[in-house]
Order: structure tokens, then sequence, then C-alpha cells
């Protein structure tokens, strides 16, 4: 393998999302970098259980801090602040929280490595991933009032769930005004996603879905992974009643009865630019 010199967080070889905190690490040679966001409200010991983790972080720290800060307890009792521009060690053993309203950024140098390799309940599998969010649900909110607008969410929340399994998928979780879903097939994610973009408007909504077909890691029953993040990144890119879909779900799906049209290179924020195809549904 070609050495490589110089690496960006924009390809990670690993990347977290968990519970207000996402961690993206990338080796170099012999040495492993993470870079890490943990947003206000963030705390270890109030997150651990989750993640299956003792309640005092085992990983030992030493990095840099960009942005925020954080409060550090030892086991020992000796407390602590990390600001940005501080450098840290943090010994194993120490709970930790953001303090204030300002997202916690941080390279670490030591414990990149370790810090991941500690998660538990933890399996890699090949999966099409599925997200679907609201078009305009602020709007929608405020057109229709509070009441409203969570009974017809819930309401739509579990006719995504009855169609994702119709076509034997799992709803992983909500994500406020939109679902998480994962299928081992990546025909039948496409099928359910133009199902659910045409089921949409009975209920007065509009919805836009993203698929992407790549591994994931299972943890604490949620999904974790670089290709969940360019699912939602093709999300992002999709308009309103869009089923969009990553060159890698299109050609494992095929043709079959299904129809795409070439939507050419998306640039995807830290990600990078790729190809996308819009299904268009039934072929006549």
């Amino acid at each position: 393998m070609e050495n490589r010199h110089v690496r960006s967080f924009s390809e990670p070889d690993d990347m977290v999302r968990w519970n207000g905190l996402i961690t993206q690490r990338l080796s170099l040679g012999a040495h492993s970098v993470s870079l890490a966001v943990h947003e206000p409200g963030w705390r270890w010991s109030t997150s651990a259980g989750e993640l299956g983790a003792p309640e005092s972080c085992p990983t030992h720290h030493v990095g840099y801090a960009l942005e925020g800060s954080i409060h550090v307890v030892l086991t020992d009792g000796t407390e602590f602040d990390v600001a940005a521009g501080d450098v840290f060690d943090i010994p194993p053993g120490h709970d930790a929280w953001v303090v204030g309203d300002t997202p916690y950024r941080a390279i670490d140098w030591v414990g990149a490595r370790s810090w991941l390799a500690n998660r538990t309940d933890r399996s890699a599998m090949i999966a099409t991933i599925l997200f679907t969010d609201v078009v305009d649900s602020s709007g929608e909110a405020r057109r229709r009032g509070d009441l409203q607008w969570t009974d017809l969410n819930a309401t739509l929340a579990e006719r995504t769930r009855d169609v994702v399994v119709e076509y034997g998928g799992q709803v992983v979780k909500s994500t406020g005004d939109g679902t998480l879903a994962v299928f081992d097939g990546a025909g039948r994610a496409i099928r359910c996603g133009l199902e659910l973009a045409a089921l949409a408007p009975h209920l007065g909504l509009t919805i836009r879905v993203g698929i992407h077909t790549g591994e994931v890691e299972t943890l604490s029953g949620d999904i974790h992974g670089i290709s969940v993040h360019e699912a939602a990144r093709i999300l992002g890119s999709a308009g309103p009643g869009e089923v969009l879909i990553s060159e890698v779900t299109r050609a494992i799906a095929g043709d079959g009865d299904l129809v795409y049209v070439d939507r050419g290179a998306h640039d995807l924020k830290g990600i990078g630019a790729r190809r996308l195809y819009l299904a268009t549904g039934k072929s006549n």
C-alpha cells in the first residue's frame, strides 16, 4: 500500500454518531488521530449505559481542544476544565461533560484507537440505508399548530413503519420529522421509498427519501458508520417528493421494474463527489 503522508477527516477510517457525540478517526502511518464533536448537554456518565460502557471513561486522552469546553472529574476527585486552545492529558477513569451552549470539538492523538475499540455490543454488516424527512416540517408545524402536527407526524411514523416492515426492512429510529430504516435488499428499499413518497400526500404532506448501500455497524440498537453519514447527505440533496439513491445502490438493485434518472455528480459535504440517481417507479 502506498505510504500516505496527508489525510483528511472528510474521508475517515471510522465514524461514530452516538447520543450527542460524533467521532471520526483516521490512521496516518503508525498513528491514529480522532476528531470529536460533543454537543451541549453531552455527558459521559449519563450516556455510557447506552454504549454498554463503564460509568467512568476508560480511555486515556491526549489532544488539543478546538472549540467549546468540558469539565472533567477524575476518579480520585480531581476536577478541571478543558477549553478551546488547551492541550490536555486526561487519564483513564474520568467523567466529563460539555459546559455551556457551545459544542466541544477536540483532536485526540492518544486514545483515538482505544476509544473506538472499547465500544461494545457491535457488529458490522452490509445494509441499504433509507432516510426520510418531511419537507418544510417547521412550516407544517406552524400552519397546523402543535397538537395537530404532533398527531399527524405520529400517524406518518406509524404508516412509515408499516410500509418498511411490509418491504422487509427494519425501522432503526425516528429522526423527529422522519425515519431511519435498514434493509438487506437494495431493490426492496427503493420500492419502499417510492411507496412512502406516494403515501405522504394522502396525509397532506410531502416527504423526500435518500438511500445508500454500504457497511454499517450496529451498536445498542442504532447504526453507525460513514455509510449512514453518506445516506443522510443524499437525503439532503433530494427534492420534495423525490427518492434519491446512490450509484452503488442502483448497481446492486439493478433495473428490473425500476426506472432511474441520472442526476449527475453531487458534492456531498464531508463525503466528496458522488453520482446520484432519481428513482421514478415502475416502467411500463
